[in-house]
């Protein structure tokens, strides 16, 4: 027989078995019995701390569990990474569709723009206020919303707005083109803010992606400068939008999640959105009245857009910054072949799809520099808290060392007296007798 009392088990005592007598001799041993078919296919394992027979079966099972639940997490990540590229690219030719005055027929821009802040509004009230889904962080005051939140909105709505209007003139995929030059543009601005370093390496980086850019243009058959102003107005006013996050939000140490942030912004956004629909877009809405207003469509639209939030925030939760920037390239690469057979004016030409290889090439590299300039910084910023906790032990070790403080002893003696130090007493020891290097 095995014992299979364990040794934390002291209350458990066992009778000691009887000494066996001189006179009798040894008993031979039984001859093994034959075991169940189950337990001759698995290794019994004896668990010395709790005295548990756990089987090799059981041990593999408790093994792949692990890998089972890797294997979920990948397909999940996975299935984000679909849902967002889906989401990004419909949105885009969702808008474009009820933009057209030859499809859905509602050519209003800032309305359109201006729905889908309302509606954001509404769903991120209910979710973080109503439902509470997501938790809102501590550190937002007056003070910070209308110096750092409302700029963000401003500069989120002048995005949205001038970005959709350009779909009125240009086409899907020379739009999508056009947006490949955003790193040029916050670069430039990061400079001026003194968020970017100058560098001759950065430099080559903007001119291969300007470069790629004007050979896209170059090559594009309906050309149209109201469209490339427009869009260039929105990469402007998206790259304020970024350094505005980065100066005001973050350095104030307000890190936000996309709902959270769309919360935050999409009131602010409504309001500014307001004032020029009013003023441009309203009257015309009033003199024409051939235009489309579908309740489902527009409400089908607008939710879409809070979707594609919803999917960045999972996307950003779930992996890396360079799966998302890569997963950008992949959907840029969606829009721009997908709308050839959507929309008819979309013709792509051999200069076209050129310039862009180039310019994405160019996206590439800054990504991957920015990417080894953040780890480079988390690395340093982990040097330093080493470092201090290193400084933090060896001044406690040469405290130590020293002998007892000033307060220690003072403690020692009223404790050997008898007497009983104050809590008023003991703040005013330790301000006045507590070396500042212990501190």
């Amino acid at each position: 027989m095995v014992d299979m009392t364990s040794e934390g088990n002291s209350d458990h005592t066992t009778a000691p078995s009887p000494s066996p007598s001189p006179s009798s001799s040894p008993s031979p041993l039984p001859s093994p019995l034959p075991l169940p078919l189950p337990l001759q296919r698995s290794t019994v394992v004896l668990s010395a701390g709790g005295g548990r027979i756990r089987s090799a079966n059981q041990t593999m099972v408790d093994a792949m569990a692990p890998m089972s639940s890797s294997r979920k997490q990948v397909l999940l990540m996975y299935t984000y990474l679909v849902v967002y590229i889906l989401l990004s690219s419909g949105q885009i030719f969702f808008n474009k569709w009820v933009l057209s005055d030859s499809k859905f027929n509602f050519p209003y821009p800032v309305g359109l723009t201006l729905l889908h802040m309302v509606f954001s509004t509404v769903l991120c009230f209910l979710v973080v206020r109503v439902f509470k889904w997501v938790e809102l962080k501590q550190g937002m005051t007056y003070d910070i919303y209308l110096s750092s939140v409302v700029p963000i909105g401003a500069t989120f709505a002048m995005t949205l707005w001038l970005g959709n209007t350009s779909y009125l003139y240009i086409s899907v995929s020379f739009a999508q083109m056009l947006k490949a030059i955003m790193p040029v543009a916050v670069f430039l601005l990061g400079a001026s803010f003194g968020l970017e370093e100058l560098s001759m390496k950065m430099l080559g980086t903007m001119s291969v992606i300007s470069g790629g850019v004007l050979i896209a243009s170059y090559g594009e058959v309906n050309f149209n400068w109201i469209g490339v102003v427009y869009m260039m107005g929105g990469v402007v006013g998206e790259a304020f939008r970024l350094i505005f996050i980065e100066l005001l939000l973050k350095r104030k140490g307000l890190k936000l999640d996309p709902i959270t942030m769309m919360y935050y912004v999409s009131p602010c956004s409504a309001i500014c959105l307001f004032v020029p629909w009013l003023v441009l877009e309203k009257p015309k809405m009033d003199a024409a009245m051939q235009w489309h207003f579908d309740p489902v469509i527009m409400t089908l639209n607008a939710f879409c857009t809070f979707a594609l939030n919803v999917s960045v925030f999972l996307v950003i939760s779930h992996t890396s910054a360079l799966t998302i920037r890569v997963a950008g390239v992949i959907k840029d690469w969606v829009v721009v072949l997908v709308s050839v057979y959507l929309f008819a004016d979309t013709k792509l030409t051999i200069i076209n799809i050129f310039g862009y290889v180039i310019a994405i090439i160019g996206v590439y590299m800054y990504n991957s520099e920015k990417l080894k300039e953040t780890a480079l910084k988390a690395a340093n910023n982990s040097d330093l808290e080493r470092q201090g906790l290193l400084g933090i032990s060896n001044t406690t070790i040469k405290h130590k060392q020293s002998g007892p403080t000033e307060l220690e002893v003072e403690l020692r003696d009223s404790k050997e007296n008898g007497s009983h130090v104050q809590g008023s007493q003991l703040r005013y020891i330790s301000r006045n007798k507590i070396p500042k290097s212990t501190l």
